[in-house]
């Protein structure tokens, strides 16, 4: 097994993915979409972290924080997952142990404000990356119409074509 090193965020953005086990589409439903999101909330009050985008799939999700400083990114993505699994299998009844996340997640620390567009670019893009949708104003389960709100997106984004933004990126 390798040793990931992760480095202290010093007050800037991190990326996040996050897989589910083995890419099982544990999180295409709209329950266990809405858990993973009241988890997440949860996590937030006891590790405080500021949420700058995210984007829920079918089998993983993108996330991008700005932790506060004395949090640890390591404890807070095992808190999301321990506590998603123990009320996933509460809500279905599972006794038995389950797998729903692979062990590791994939981090990137945002470089500078180009590097945080092209992230939080990928975050938005990625329902239609996927063919969830063609639009991603009509993706329910992400930040982009916060995002679209504020004027950062104009109308029609990301409807045709990939950004330019993050042609280079892949970061399932």
């Amino acid at each position: 097994m390798t040793n990931i090193r992760r480095y202290p965020a010093d007050n800037r953005p991190i990326f996040i993915t996050a897989v589910c086990y083995r890419r099982q589409p544990i999180l295409a439903g709209v329950s266990e979409k809405a858990l993973l999101l009241s988890v997440i909330r949860e996590v937030k009050a006891n590790m405080p972290f500021r949420m700058l985008a995210y984007a829920i799939l079918d089998d993983h999700f993108h996330w991008l924080i700005l932790p506060d400083p004395d949090s640890d990114i390591s404890s807070i993505v095992q808190s999301v997952k321990l506590r998603f699994t123990h009320r996933w299998k509460r809500d279905h009844n599972a006794t038995q142990p389950v797998m729903l996340w692979q062990r590791r997640f994939w981090d990137h620390l945002i470089r500078d404000i180009d590097d945080l567009h092209r992230h939080t670019d990928y975050i938005h893009y990625n329902p239609v990356k996927h063919r969830l949708v063609s639009n991603p104003a009509d993706y329910p389960w992400s930040w982009f119409l916060a995002h679209h709100a504020k004027g950062r997106y104009p109308k029609g984004w990301g409807v045709q074509h990939p950004p330019d933004s993050i042609k280079a990126l892949n970061f399932e």
